[in-house]
């Protein structure tokens, strides 16, 4: 096909994967793996499905040119992995066969017009602006993890501060500074060795729940971490280095130790880890083995219990008042039941208006203890 301005046209299989794309780094792809790995990541993790669908039925646009940087004698495609994934996929009918995947079956024409296509040469320095702004703060987001360690790279390898690629991507100072601490804090656990990413116990890197959790008062007290804004390669100070690892292990579990992360959602389960490593004794608990929700317990004060028992109780007996009339059949056992209710009710209000009274009349409550 023609050259079109800055477009030119390579053949696909002269165009390889991005194995520093922040993305794949996140499901642990290595440098050295092969294209049919990053495929089935790609598929897998990243649905290519719609795009394989979307170019098998009207080719591949000319104008969402791929951007590929010349690397080490390779011409590496730095945007649009996707996208690359998706014409390969369907140029490799065998690989999709073996796999199982729902592919087109193309005819000789369009799979000829897929062996090439349309790329823009560029470089990572030269382009990290508009590939930042796109998936940083744009229409196309990654993750967490890959913003970070993206806006690391950048800050890294280029030398630009982080205020100035939050503002060449169209973020927040402070979010850029947060993303870049967390993910210092992870690199710092490895450098260090008290935790390895690929130990992991689950097969994705949440690196949300690190990032979020470090603004956590339970959390960065544990760590005695530094804050964000200081934008070190070292937010945790030498003599929590240890307690880092243990974090690391509650967050993302340990694969060789068979230990599953006491976190799986951050609402409820990381505020509930914060909320441990406020107290000895919950947090004891935790270490010795307790599952999270147990050591939560312990660390809940005790008018806080009381409240949410008190309010779950008027909920559930809503509840049943408004089923009232459809739902009791006029059996004895759940009369008794409910006379149980009213008395444990009464007893409860009792003693907490006595509790009341005493408070609103300390100087009669002395006097009477005199008395006697």
């Amino acid at each position: 096909m023609a050259e079109t301005k800055d477009i030119n046209w390579l053949e696909t299989s002269s165009l390889h994967f991005d194995r520093e794309n922040p993305r794949l780094a996140e499901y642990g792809i290595s440098k050295t793996a092969k294209d049919d790995e990053v495929i089935s990541l790609l598929w897998d993790a990243m649905d290519i499905k719609e795009l394989v669908q979307s170019i098998a039925a009207s080719g591949y646009f000319e104008h969402e040119p791929l951007i590929v940087a010349e690397e080490g004698g390779r011409k590496v495609v730095i945007e649009g992995n996707r996208r690359l994934a998706a014409v390969k996929a369907l140029l490799d009918p065998e690989l999709t066969k073996e796999k199982g995947w729902d592919v087109p079956t193309l005819k000789k024409a369009k799979l000829k017009e897929l062996e090439t296509l349309p790329v823009k040469t560029s470089t990572r320095e030269k382009f990290w602006r508009y590939i930042g702004f796109k998936h940083v703060n744009g229409p196309a987001k990654w993750s967490s993890y890959a913003k970070a360690k993206y806006i690391a790279d950048i800050h890294r390898k280029y030398r630009i501060s982080l205020e100035d690629i939050a503002e060449q991507i169209g973020d927040r100072h402070k979010t850029v500074q947060r993303l870049y601490r967390g993910l210092m804090v992870i690199e710092q656990a490895e450098k260090k060795g008290v935790y390895d990413r690929e130990n992991r116990f689950r097969q994705r890197f949440a690196f949300s729940h690190l990032y979020t959790g470090l603004d956590y008062d339970g959390i960065s007290n544990f760590l005695s971490l530094r804050s964000a804004d200081a934008e070190t390669r070292t937010p945790v100070p030498s003599k929590t280095i240890k307690k880092l690892g243990e974090l690391c292990v509650w967050l993302y579990g340990d694969k060789k130790e068979n230990k599953p992360p006491v976190v799986e959602t951050q609402n409820p389960h990381l505020r509930q880890l914060n909320q441990v490593l406020k107290n000895r004794e919950s947090l004891a608990a935790l270490r010795a083995g307790k599952e999270l929700a147990v050591a939560f317990e312990l660390s809940r004060f005790p008018t806080d219990v009381f409240e949410e028992a008190l309010l779950n109780s008027k909920r559930e007996l809503q509840n049943a008042r408004a089923y009232l009339t459809t739902g009791y059949d006029g059996s004895r056992d759940l009369l008794l039941i409910a006379e149980t209710v009213v008395e444990m009710a009464e007893d409860i209000h009792s003693e907490m208006e006595r509790k009341r009274n005493r408070r609103r009349n300390p100087s009669k409550n002395k006097a009477r203890t005199a008395e006697d």
